[in-house]
């Protein structure tokens, strides 16, 4: 099992990476996009912890910028019928943190807006990480890591917005400007401020 590769980031796939190793072997790493956008330019440095799924026709390795993403994809995938292909699409939507909010608030609605996530199979999800809501979590900062607003309040907000009848992708913009510049806001300030910004951008 291949658990962790260091290199240097040899090129970009539609998907992924592939990884040069300082023993000349080049890995080809599917990545969420939470670890695509972190990638350095061609030719820089890159550490990821990594999880191999073999099969009969193929051998697939999937890259994760942090071990707890790692955990949390191993996680997904020991649920029936959630393969890594969705595994890594909840990924690319949600950290580890995020999630487990989700779990808490038992926000199947949220869940279903990833790609290839039904409403049916949302709560089916969400039904089975329950009893292991506790290993859902996310790692200490890092210096220079921006702190995360208070989940709550974030998804509050989204929620807010949403149900005004913007898109999750619209409302999460929108809501990731206002809590980064203002980390301790809560929703309903959030809220206001979102639509002061509407309002003005339209006048």
């Amino acid at each position: 099992m291949i658990a962790y590769i260091e290199g240097r980031l040899l090129d970009l796939t539609g998907k992924g990476c592939v990884v040069l190793t300082s023993g000349g072997v080049g890995y080809e790493i599917a990545l969420p996009t939470t670890a695509l956008v972190s990638l350095p330019q061609k030719g820089g440095e890159v550490a990821l912890f990594t999880h191999m799924i073999v099969r009969e026709d193929a051998q697939d390795l999937y890259g994760f910028t942090a071990k707890d993403d790692r955990d949390l994809f191993r996680l997904l995938i020991g649920i029936d019928k959630l393969g890594p292909k969705k595994a890594l699409a909840i990924l690319s939507h949600f950290r580890p943190d995020h999630l487990r909010e989700l779990v808490l608030r038992e926000d199947a609605d949220m869940l279903a807006t990833v790609p290839g996530i039904g409403p049916k199979s949302a709560r089916e999800i969400m039904w089975k990480l329950k009893d292991k809501v506790a290993g859902i979590k996310s790692g200490p900062l890092t210096a220079g890591t921006a702190p995360e607003p208070p989940q709550s309040e974030y998804f509050d907000a989204i929620s807010g917005m949403k149900a005004l009848g913007y898109t999750e992708d619209e409302a999460r913009g929108m809501m990731k400007d206002i809590f980064d510049a203002e980390p301790d806001i809560d929703a309903s300030t959030a809220l206001r401020l979102a639509l002061k910004k509407i309002a003005a951008a339209r006048t």
